[in-house]
């Protein structure tokens, strides 16, 4: 078991709310990053089937999750996407103002 995983079935009191907790972790984190790296402005019919795919993909990583490290490598990701639209958004600033 990952590390991540296998802390949220140590913490919580059930096996059913951890994997629960488990789930939401990787939908919320799977969000961030397509968020950050992925999302352009859609209407609202193509958001949310963008998101029931998103939630369909993140119960198959969440079997996953038991034995690869998905979690932690949302985490990556989201940390290297949120370092380069700090970036961006600092060059843009510099940019504009010589």
């Amino acid at each position: 078991m990952s590390s991540i995983s296998k802390f949220i079935y140590e913490v919580m009191p059930n096996f059913d709310i951890a994997g629960y907790v488990l789930f939401l972790t990787i939908f919320l984190l799977s969000v961030l990053v397509y968020k950050l790296g992925f999302a352009k402005k859609l209407r609202f019919g193509q958001n949310v089937v963008i998101y029931v795919f998103l939630f369909l993909g993140c119960l198959m990583l969440t079997f996953l999750a038991f034995f690869l490290p998905v979690v932690e490598g949302l985490i990556v990701a989201a940390l290297i996407l949120i370092i380069y639209k700090i970036r961006l958004r600092l060059e843009k600033r510099q940019s504009s103002t010589t």
